[in-house]
């Protein structure tokens, strides 16, 4: 631990789903290959997504968003819902239900077997019109005022996740508009170094429903842009356009979680979060002072030097007056005559502004970088914005898929998210440290797995098959334990043995292993254990 500080929190697992993505493998290759993942629709589909005709029949209706297409999918029953219940709640919280679920299974921990205590700290959108139509629908009457308000509230996200998934750490809704889901992770990243949990959850769910069903009306003079485009730092930026997504990250101590042994996708080496205060043109506005604050600040709880940053996941909205003043703020920032040794970027360029789950997004996307050790490209950018001077300063506009090399120094980079109203949040993150892995045995290992039903259990095996076959680096034991004590276990269940990898590979493809199904009120008991002292994987 001799780099370290001290203060660091690993990331050791995450989950998300994203316009034109299903989860983050599917992000990264769209970010890869510089996808814009904006879809525009025809009057035929905005018709069937409630939009009224009257609206996008105005010439300055825009039919363009960063659409989440299964915002309709919830598997209700395995979360306890009734059909009722699940259809009136808050599509954000419904989404990010999952988010969590899929993340903690990614870390590897179980929380209702865990020892310690998981905390959660997440925030989401105004949702007003669904709360309204909610409110005013028979279903909703039925269920009471108070009821309805729990299941469509933002305010509610943390401590429903909470009750349903046991986590009995600290349950905060943030909101700080934009920065919401960054400020997010500062704080749960507070929280683990003052002992409140062990193991925390980060991020936020933007999945809004509106009057317009899809797209928007454009205003001059606003953040959204006439076109449906993003294009930031590019000399005809003047907007962004709205999009949708859920995402979480799972946060530990760095020293617990290399002790542990856990699955470290990223460092966050330092965070810090301030607000704008007075000094600004009008509510609204951005501040290069309270900006170039918050990030000198992260720089130096991180203990990092600004020339060792090689990256920046700029907030990036894509307006005429807030992207110059931000790299202002950046230069300011890193105080350095070095020039053009940072590439610099931003994901809503690919999926839009995504609210209050756009810094989540942004830290995500990072995270993928650095284990790909590639920096994708920002897109939509030809010439620099006239008011930007990329030329003198730290920085130059990433346009194309390149590798990342560490020059000395691992792997590092910025993220920043500002919110509307001056909440600003800056994190510095670091690739993993190498692993302690060490070569697989050829001791047989137990397979267990579960599903609610047997087409679960047949999914399950095709999905572990195909992980086994394209994750040559991970330890086989290891993939045997996170199955035995980081899953839950349910009524239908399979189990084989195996000695490698490439047997279980055959056993999850021929379906050639027991299984049974265990009713609630059978008497358990314990027939064959395992247990070995081993890292997690996701």
């Amino acid at each position: 631990m001799e780099k370290y500080t001290g203060l660091e929190v690993a990331i050791i697992g995450m989950s998300g789903c994203f316009p034109m993505a299903e989860n983050t493998n599917e992000f990264w290759e769209n970010l890869k290959q510089g996808k814009e993942c904006i879809r525009f629709f025809t009057d035929e589909e905005l018709l069937d997504l409630g939009t009224p005709k009257e609206a996008f029949a105005q010439p300055n209706f825009i039919k363009a968003e960063g659409f989440y297409e299964n915002r309709d999918m919830f598997d209700a029953e395995f979360f306890g819902y009734t059909p009722v219940v699940a259809e009136l709640m808050d599509t954000q919280i419904r989404i990010f239900y999952e988010c969590c679920y899929e993340a903690l299974e990614h870390s590897g921990y179980n929380p209702f077997f865990h020892k310690g205590s998981i905390g959660l700290y997440a925030g989401a959108s105004n949702n007003f019109f669904w709360e309204v139509m909610t409110n005013l629908s028979p279903k909703g009457n039925e269920l009471g005022l108070c009821n309805a308000a729990h299941l469509t509230d933002k305010d509610f996200i943390s401590t429903r996740m909470s009750y349903k998934l046991n986590l009995t750490g600290p349950s905060v809704t943030v909101q700080t508009a934009c920065s919401t889901s960054l400020a997010a992770v500062h704080m749960a990243c507070q929280s683990l170094l003052n002992g409140e949990c062990n193991i925390a959850l980060a991020g936020g769910s933007t999945i809004v429903m509106n009057a317009n069903g899809a797209g928007y009306m454009y205003e001059p003079g606003t953040i959204l842009y006439s076109d449906g485009h993003c294009r930031t730092f590019d000399e005809s930026s003047d907007g962004t356009v709205g999009g949708n997504e859920a995402g979480v990250v799972v946060l530990k101590l760095l020293e617990d979680a290399i002790k542990d042994n856990d699955n470290i996708l990223a460092v966050i080496k330092g965070s810090a979060l301030n607000n704008d205060g007075v000094d600004k043109a009008n509510y609204a506005s951005p501040s290069r002072q309270g900006q170039s604050n918050v990030i000198k600040q992260a720089q130096q709880v991180a203990e990092v030097a600004p020339e060792t940053i090689t990256y920046i996941e700029a907030h990036g909205t894509g307006t005429n007056i807030g992207d110059p003043i931000e790299v202002e703020a950046l230069k300011k920032a890193f105080n350095t005559k070095k020039k053009q040794f940072c590439a610099i970027g931003s994901v809503k360029s690919n999926i839009g502004h995504l609210d209050s789950a756009a810094g989540v997004s942004s830290l995500i996307k990072v995270i993928l970088a650095m284990q790909n050790r590639q920096i994708p490209p920002s897109i939509n950018y030809h010439k620099p914005n006239p008011k930007i001077d990329f030329d003198n300063s730290p920085f130059f506009v990433n346009t194309e898929l390149r590798d990342w090399h560490q020059n000395g120094n691992p792997l590092r980079a910025g993220v920043s998210s500002f919110g509307v109203g001056g909440t600003n949040v800056h994190v510095i993150l670091e690739e993993s440290p190498e692993s302690n892995d060490q070569t697989g045995t050829e001791e047989e290992e137990l397979i267990i797995f579960s599903g609610r039903n047997s087409n679960v259990v047949d999914k399950l095996c095709k999905s572990y098959g195909e992980y086994l076959s394209t994750n040559d680096s991970k330890n086989f034991p290891d993939f045997a334990y996170t199955l035995q004590l980081g899953r839950n276990k349910f009524s239908h269940r399979g189990y084989f043995v195996s000695s490698d990898k490439n047997g279980a590979v055959k056993f999850f493809e021929s379906g050639n292993f027991q299984t049974n199904v265990v009713s609630g009120n059978e008497k358990k008991k314990v027939v064959f254990f395992i247990y070995r002292t081993r890292s997690a994987v996701p």
